[in-house]
């Protein structure tokens, strides 16, 4: 694949100067998804699944068209893929609509990101369920033999595909058998996994996958919930309203199934036509070599950090082991000064901080904070040049 014709097709890229390595946080947009968003206002404007005009019909008729988009994208059936606000949505809606009276445990690890651990806690603060931790390595690899915890009382185990602290890959592999075997469903929260590796839903075994449209280019908003219909029963409704029910009457409700029993309400019909232009424009691409990309680029990246005096690296250094995302400190300069002095010495978009993953931060070693570069199909090896030269200068500062 060429970034640099790829970078054309970025509105943004074209219009600034900018080096954006924040793309872990969101991804830029390419203008197929800022046009498909558009034609929905341009062109329909109106709500899907209710009134019988030309212009309703038409929109159920792209909203549908969208959800097989999105289906084929990641080898599941249009009827697996229930529309959410974002992965956060996807997430809480498996677990806070669980049953747990005859399986009270939540498996997951420290690693994940708060959108994943804060409705599990809240489950257990409600006593409703209860957490158990599998252990994690100082490298930031989940400790297999920790799989045991995994047992009969556990009714979900929740972990990552791609954590957004390190960029490393779960077992997933290993964590299915294990929680299979035990009888337990399992959720992946796919925000850092969809965008950046080939995810077949079918071959990945998992019970749900959850993912976000816009770290994949896709639009802010949109986001997915996958799941295998057998898996979708087990949930009790979570919000309610319009399109989720068949009848209503004061005695009872007949509800829909899934997905439209989770689609509650008017549903962001412009970001199902822009993350179906993602998933199209990424299609193109071939994720296969959105892959072999990444991996290159990581192991620029990595040793381009590693060349700076003082400079810490967290999780496995190994580009094999993750993909194109680093978060690293430099002795002496806080995170927050690495990621400004960046910005304002040449234009380097950085995330700094715990990256909405406090217990992760601290497990990993930098409780305080650090500055993360992630790195996608419009990055060159020409920044990540210039990136490295501006760290060289920070790091005289400490």
């Amino acid at each position: 694949m060429d970034s640099k014709k790829i970078r054309q097709d970025f509105p943004v890229l074209l219009s600034s100067n900018a080096i954006y390595f924040d793309s872990a946080c969101t991804s830029l947009k390419p203008r197929a998804v800022i046009e498909a968003e558009a034609r929905y206002y341009n062109e329909l404007s109106a709500c899907a699944g209710r009134s019988a005009h030309t212009l309703a019909k038409k929109t159920g008729e792209c909203f549908e068209a969208a959800r097989e988009k999105v289906a084929k994208f990641v080898g599941a059936k249009p009827e697996e893929v229930a529309f959410t606000k974002n992965t956060t949505e996807a997430l809480n809606l498996v677990v806070r609509s669980l049953n747990y009276a005859s399986r009270r445990k939540i498996v997951t690890t420290p690693l994940e990101h708060h959108s994943l651990l804060l409705p599990i806690m809240e489950q257990e603060r409600r006593g409703i369920a209860k957490m158990e931790m599998l252990g994690v390595s100082a490298d930031g690899s989940i400790e297999e033999s920790a799989l045991q915890a995994i047992d009969k009382s556990t009714a979900l185990v929740a972990v990552h595909h791609t954590t957004n602290t390190t960029g490393m890959h779960a077992p997933l592999e290993k964590i299915m058998k294990a929680a299979h075997d035990a009888g337990a469903l399992v959720l992946v929260d796919g925000a850092q996994g969809v965008p950046h590796s080939r995810v077949d839903f079918r071959k990945l075994g998992a019970d749900f996958l959850a993912f976000s449209g816009h770290k994949m280019c896709g639009p802010t908003g949109i986001g997915c919930l996958v799941g295998r219909k057998e898996a979708f029963e087990k949930l009790d409704t979570f919000i309610v309203g319009g399109e989720t029910v068949e009848t209503v009457s004061l005695q009872g409700v007949k509800w829909k199934e899934a997905p439209k029993r989770f689609e509650a309400g008017i549903q962001n019909y412009s970001g199902a036509l822009g993350l179906s232009a993602a998933c199209d424009y990424l299609g193109k691409i071939g994720m296969q070599n959105v892959e072999e990309h990444e991996k290159r680029m990581a192991e620029k990246l990595i040793s381009t950090i590693q060349s700076v005096p003082g400079a810490t690296i967290y999780g496995n250094a190994d580009a094999k082991k993750r993909c194109a995302l680093v978060s690293f400190n430099l002795k002496g300069v806080s995170a927050h000064q690495v990621a400004l002095m960046c910005d304002n010495l040449s234009k380097i978009a950085l995330r700094s901080g715990v990256f909405c993953a406090e217990p992760a931060a601290n497990q990993l070693g930098f409780g305080k904070g650090a500055a993360r570069a992630s790195i996608y199909i419009y990055n060159t090896e020409e920044e990540i040049k210039v990136f490295g030269e501006a760290l060289q200068k920070i790091a005289k500062l400490g």
